[in-house]
């Protein structure tokens, strides 16, 4: 079975493309949703994020207070990182164990890893492909700033703290232009989807 990785910058539309391979029949591993998952209370991410930057980033239910730590990292590179250090190698663990199992599975005709930093995280290890969906920066950051009701600065400062789409093309095996109608993102995908899995 054919293992996907698609990626691209906050806001660029990652979440429509997955959205649409799902209907062909893809099984979608959401970086995203297991980086919620394992900083949920009582688990181990948690309890070093907040021994490593205290415990005002935590809500008074004990959840992270995920907008006041990204108003910190993406603001601070050192930050970042350090929480990255944290976060990463969970995901990463993870996202190889849903792999492993989904691989054994009939019901799906391809496994799409979708990861924002499926490059910076080294995933691309784990893909027969790299498929990064792109934007032109302007409608990038007008997405962001109204999706997050970001200021300027704040959506500035989210996508600055990403990889180039200039860089990610250098790791690409298909490209995938979001920034027309709908209708052209699905034409897209529907001929890469036949020309890669069918």
């Amino acid at each position: 079975m054919k293992v996907i990785g698609l990626t691209g910058g906050i806001a660029c539309g990652k979440s429509t493309v997955s959205c649409i391979l799902k209907e062909l029949g893809a099984a979608i591993i959401d970086a995203d949703e297991i980086a919620r998952q394992i900083i949920k209370p009582g688990r181990p991410a948690l309890g070093s994020i907040i021994d490593t930057f205290g415990d005002e980033y935590l809500r008074i239910d004990g959840g992270l207070d995920r907008k006041k730590l990204g108003d910190l990292v993406f603001s601070q590179p050192e930050a970042l990182k350090l929480l990255n250090s944290i976060v990463h190698p969970a995901i990463v663990e993870e996202i190889k164990n849903t792999i492993i199992s989904l691989k054994g599975c009939t019901k799906y005709k391809a496994i799409v890893v979708d990861a924002a930093l499926l490059i910076e995280t080294g995933l691309t290890e784990l893909v027969d492909e790299v498929w990064v969906v792109s934007v032109p920066y302007d409608i990038q950051l007008s997405r962001l700033k109204k999706r997050s009701n970001l200021t300027f600065k704040e959506a500035r400062d989210r996508i600055e703290s990403q990889m180039t789409d200039s860089e990610r093309f250098k790791y690409a095996d298909k490209i995938i232009d979001n920034s027309k109608s709908m209708e052209d993102t699905r034409e897209q995908v529907l001929k890469l989807w036949q020309d890669s899995i069918l």
